[in-house]
């Protein structure tokens, strides 16, 4: 059985989470620990940057379906043959930090770009609709690949999110445009869409209400300093979208 069908039964069962090790992380034991730590956490994926090395070493690390995130063609054609699970164009988080925007119209270029070259691999598909433009243009976009029959797409927001507060208060604004957008895209499109972006196990509640069919989750579990804590992380996020506990984990495994 292909690894990606579990990830779409969550998917469809709208409560699949995605673990992001970074588009942009390339360090081998960082990521091999994020791998880890979505493993043990029962994720229904995890997502790693564009390196063949890095795709080997998830592949052995886990049964998960690993996800594979670029915004270059030729990277996601070498991720596919790789052994990706699913490859997306996005996660743009880490280039806005670099001072990167991508317009709607350069991402469309990428998608079609990529899927000319995948196109024989059957490959799962998802992109990512940056945060940064409007709204109607974010659900124009999505449309468009809804025509590309493209199998997923992600929202985002915490890259133009202005989170002055502390504690809860300080998350729930970091989440607020990207659930925002989520709302909005799932109301236009059929796609299954996934919120993406200064979610934690707080608010991934609040995705699901919103619509979303899975949940991206990243720097809350990818910045932590050790395995231990990536795990509970992460283990509290999974709980939280599949609202169950890990005692009843455990008598569900009895």
């Amino acid at each position: 059985m292909k690894r990606i069908n579990s990830f779409k039964r969550d998917l469809e069962a709208k409560k699949a989470v995605k673990i992001i090790a970074g588009i942009d992380n390339f360090d081998m034991e960082r990521v091999r620990n994020v791998v880890m730590a979505a493993d043990k956490a029962g994720a229904s994926a995890v997502d790693v940057s564009a390196n063949e090395e890095i795709i080997k070493m998830a592949k052995e690390t886990t049964s998960l379906p690993v996800f594979v995130s670029s915004i270059v063609p030729e990277d996601l054609a070498m991720a596919v043959r790789a052994g990706a699970d699913a490859i997306e164009i996005g996660n743009f988080d880490a280039l806005y930090k670099k001072g990167l925007r991508m317009s709607a119209s350069e991402i469309l270029d990428i998608v079609k770009e990529t899927l000319s070259l995948v196109k024989k691999s059957n490959i799962f598909v998802c992109v990512t609709v940056p945060g940064h433009i409007d709204v109607s243009s974010q659900i124009a976009l999505a449309k468009e690949l809804e025509e590309l029959n493209i199998d997923l797409i992600q929202t985002e927001g915490a890259a133009i999110a202005n989170a002055h507060s502390e504690g809860a208060r300080g998350l729930l604004e970091t989440a607020q445009v990207s659930i925002a957008n989520t709302i909005e895209l799932a109301r236009n499109v059929e796609i299954p869409v996934m919120t993406a972006s200064g979610l934690t196990a707080t608010t991934v509640k609040m995705a699901f209400a919103a619509g979303a069919s899975a949940v991206g989750v990243g720097s809350c579990v990818n910045k932590l300093n050790s395995q231990i804590e990536m795990i509970a992380t992460a283990t509290a996020i999974v709980e939280a979208a599949k609202g169950e506990t890990i005692e009843e984990k455990e008598e569900v495994l009895a």
